[in-house]
């Protein structure tokens, strides 16, 4: 429903600049924007793409030009368009469903206060879930698996037995936690599986994206630090000690063994080799493969990965081989010398 700039710089603490009784409708990021709607703009960056803007007024940090548009000045003005997203789009959350008649939860389980099992969803011997756990359709809870307060699972995700999640962590659709970790060994000439009698555990406030896969370990857990952020389709091998506030990307291999610091960056399709230690503060590059230890705030790029000063200038060079290689041919052509191509 439409509401006034005043009520909206009320809700998140903001100052207004322009008209408070303006009504706005709806919340729009900068390009798609029009007459009703408010929007955001972090940064001077983005003064362009605002002016352009056909918005009726933007959340802005305190300093920001505006000229003369209506504005709600805040510290933080992301966190402040979501506040009001969610306030003029928001659906109220659902309340607690308890347990839907077509889910599975054994009897020996134990759900804490306010927990929603949703249909076709399943609970197995001797878990134990805390409060307000949500588990969505198709999810499977294992046996003997330890839920914090405040645990989502989205549809059809799995926890197989043993896994243990932290509070407030939540796993997207069809993510798999404590399957086998890929563990054989040459025997007779086949090769023969290594038990996995490990498995996961994971940190508070850990996000696991959709479609992602955390092997169990081997003989002890594979490990995920709080705080950590994991995307779509990432891969972490057994026996991984993933340190806290990580953000690991999609795509990421991690293989077996091996550990990460605190606050480390793995962007997008990089692979990791097994038995690599990562350093606090690393980041590592887009398509990067490393395959050997990073020390604690170096930054690496390329396949090997190597400093990131390094692969920028070979980046460079690279751009430029055409021209270097016309250059070297009319260089040998003037002193003389074959051409052997």
């Amino acid at each position: 429903m439409p509401t006034t700039i005043r009520q909206l710089a009320a809700l998140v603490r903001g100052q207004v600049h322009g008209d408070s009784d303006l009504l706005v409708e709806a919340a729009r990021p900068l390009d798609d924007a029009g007459p009703g709607d408010i929007t955001f703009a972090e940064h001077e960056r983005y003064l362009a793409r605002l002016h352009a803007s056909g918005a009726a007024a933007a959340v802005v940090p305190a300093a920001l030009p505006t000229n003369g548009l209506t504005v709600i000045r805040v510290a933080d003005p992301l966190a402040a368009f979501v506040a009001i997203a969610r306030h003029l789009h928001g659906r109220p959350e659902p309340p607690p469903l308890g347990v839907d008649a077509q889910a599975f939860v054994d009897p020996t389980a134990e759900l804490g206060p306010d927990v929603s099992v949703h249909p076709f969803a399943s609970v197995g011997e001797g878990s134990v879930l805390g409060a307000r756990c949500v588990i969505h359709c198709g999810a499977r809870v294992g046996r003997f698996c330890t839920l914090g307060d405040d645990v989502v699972l989205h549809p059809n995700a799995v926890l197989y037995d043993d896994t243990v999640l932290g509070d407030r962590v939540i796993v997207h659709a069809n993510a798999v936690l404590g399957a086998d970790g890929f563990g054989y060994r040459l025997r007779d000439g086949r090769h023969a599986k290594v038990p996995q009698l490990g498995r996961v555990e994971v940190g508070d406030d850990v996000e696991v994206g959709a479609g992602t896969t955390i092997d169990r370990g081997t003989f002890g857990p594979t490990r995920v630090g709080a705080g950590t952020k994991i995307d779509n389709l990432v891969q972490i091998g057994h026996n991984c000690r993933i340190g806290r506030h990580n953000l690991i990307v999609s795509q990421v291999g991690i293989g077996g063994s091996s550990r990460t610091g605190d606050y480390v960056v793995i962007a997008g399709q990089a692979g990791i080799a097994d038995h690599v230690a990562l350093g606090d503060g690393t980041v590592i590059g887009a398509q990067s493969g490393v395959a050997r230890d990073v020390a604690a705030g170096e930054r690496v790029l390329g396949a090997p990965a190597t400093a990131e000063r390094d692969q920028k200038r070979i980046f460079l060079c690279l751009e430029k081989l055409p021209d270097m290689r016309r250059d070297l041919r009319h260089l040998k052509r003037h002193l003389g010398i074959e051409d052997g191509e």
